[in-house]
């Protein structure tokens, strides 16, 4: 099997990624594991697009907003108040598009800017 580029620079990917698919195959194991239309065998599939964009739309919400994971986390000052040792963060965060993790509440009142990819 050949990887191919999709978005940027093959060279530059490559160099980023290595010639490894493991961190493609993380990525989908994630999408499998909190999307249940994703998951192999089951009943739980999408009839139609529409309704898979959708579920597909939220899980990434979610995972970039409303998750914090421990790889992106980064330890707390000494002058902050000493009981958490390690300060969770989103990929959201991370990226600096946001400043606190997202509530469900939040993610389910927020409209999203129209996207121009669709």
């Amino acid at each position: 099997m050949k990887a191919k580029t999709i978005y940027g620079d093959e060279r530059e990917v490559l160099k980023l990624l290595g010639e490894s698919t493991s961190y493609i195959e993380r990525t989908n194991l994630t999408s499998r594991h909190m999307n249940g239309r994703l998951v192999r065998k089951t009943l739980g599939y999408s009839k139609k697009l529409k309704m898979l964009r959708a579920s597909s739309i939220w899980e990434d919400m979610v995972y970039n907003l409303g998750r914090a994971l421990k790889t992106l986390r980064v330890e707390s000052s000494p002058e902050s108040d000493g009981k958490r040792r390690w300060i969770g963060r989103s990929p959201a965060m991370a990226a600096g598009l946001t400043d606190h993790i997202w509530e469900i509440k939040e993610l389910l009142t927020t409209l999203p800017l129209p996207s121009t990819n669709s």
